[in-house]
């Protein structure tokens, strides 16, 4: 059998953990995958609890990096974390209700915060943590772009952290992001500016997916505007963004996080839903760890499944990157998690819609259909 990945062990790039909360005290936790792996960027939800944000964090900015008071609705800058579920700007660990204070070897540390530990770290309340490596903390400057950019890249698994400040005055913007291919999905955030949208960009979200843009807060479906990505495709060295204050507002800080595909570890496609219950097959020549589904012509969620919270058949838990609401389980809305890709077990709209749109997905390996050396993945 042909080899298909140069990354034989996924886990050195991305892995799942999850974890109960203790509510006090920090704690460090462990991965558990066949690497060790010091996180860059870091997403972790309650899973039990409504009215719990979907909470992002990174390396660059600082996982305990206090700047000004820490509180949202002040003037920035800040460091900390941002919500995936909210406009709001990032806002200081130390005036949350818990947060990550620091990435290990192998691992994170979460904390309680000024309050308690709702948001990271609730006492007997389980949560999920995705993870990504970027460059390990080294940040360097890229001038491939209209300004400097700071950048965090790895290429081997096509990821890029990028932080960025707006020109002053305003004006059309090509971003460096570093990673020598053509970027095939990216989010970004403003961090300054309370109010602001998650701006997205999939490849397979439309025909022309740079006349078109998504928002990771919302239900909203793709939707047509020159001001966010002006019409212009990315290329390998630059993303470009209109004049949307979202992406682009004068003098103020950003953050974006920008993947491209990687044969064997990770993929950004979509699928035609049928209706039915006996879903489509989507291949990724990979056994998925994650798995985030949107359908990208209608309005629905942003739907994340993975394989450490169902290890084994049918993956029937799930979260929306959307809400803050608690983990959804049981019922007929899940996958199948194979070797080589997934398969819909539900008719819901939500992952099986029949608009000639699709649904666009984002996935991360855990283990490559073959490796390097032509071992077959095994099934679940």
């Amino acid at each position: 059998m042909a080899a298909y990945t140069d990354i034989d062990d996924p886990s050195a790039h991305f892995q799942v953990a999850t974890y109960t909360g203790n509510g006090s005290h920090p704690r460090n936790l462990t991965n558990d995958g066949n690497s060790d792996l010091k996180p860059d960027f870091i997403w972790t939800k309650n899973r039990d609890d409504n009215s719990s944000n979907n909470v992002t964090a990174n390396s660059t900015i600082g996982f305990n990096a206090p700047k000004g008071q820490g509180y949202a609705w002040e003037d920035g800058p800040f460091g900390g974390q941002l919500s995936t579920d909210a406009t709001g700007a990032a806002s200081t660990p130390a005036a949350t209700y818990g947060y990550v204070s620091a990435a290990l070897t192998d691992g994170f540390t979460v904390a309680a915060g000024g309050t308690n530990g709702d948001t990271c770290n609730k006492n007997a309340k389980d949560f999920v943590a995705f993870q990504w490596k970027a460059a390990g903390g080294t940040v360097a400057n890229n001038t491939d772009g209209d300004l400097t950019t700071r950048i965090q890249v790895n290429s081997a698994a096509g990821f890029s952290l990028i932080t960025y400040t707006a020109i002053d005055p305003i004006e059309p913007l090509d971003l460096g992001h570093g990673l020598g291919a053509v970027p095939e999905f990216w989010i970004i955030k403003s961090r300054t500016i309370g109010g602001k949208q998650w701006g997205v960009y999939h490849h397979k979200m439309h025909a022309t997916p740079q006349n078109y843009y998504l928002t990771l807060h919302t239900t909203n479906a793709a939707t047509s505007a020159s001001t966010w990505w002006r019409n212009e495709a990315p290329t390998s060295t630059v993303i470009k963004t209109g004049e949307q204050d979202d992406v682009n507002r004068a003098a103020k800080d950003y953050i974006c996080y920008a993947w491209t595909s990687k044969q064997g570890y990770s993929k950004f496609g979509n699928y035609i839903g049928n209706g039915n219950a006996n879903g489509p097959f989507v291949y990724t020549g990979f056994k998925p760890a994650f798995v985030m589904i949107k359908p990208a012509g209608i309005g629905e969620h942003w739907v994340i499944h993975d394989g450490t919270r169902d290890p084994i058949n049918p993956a029937y838990h799930y979260i929306f990157a959307n809400e803050d609401e608690a983990e959804g389980h049981g019922g007929t809305h899940h996958i199948d998690i194979l070797s080589n890709g997934f398969k819909i077990r539900t008719s819901n709209n939500n992952w099986n819609n029949t608009n000639a749109a699709g649904n666009i997905y984002v996935a991360f390996a855990e283990q490559p259909a073959v490796t390097s050396t032509g071992i077959p993945c095994t099934a679940r």
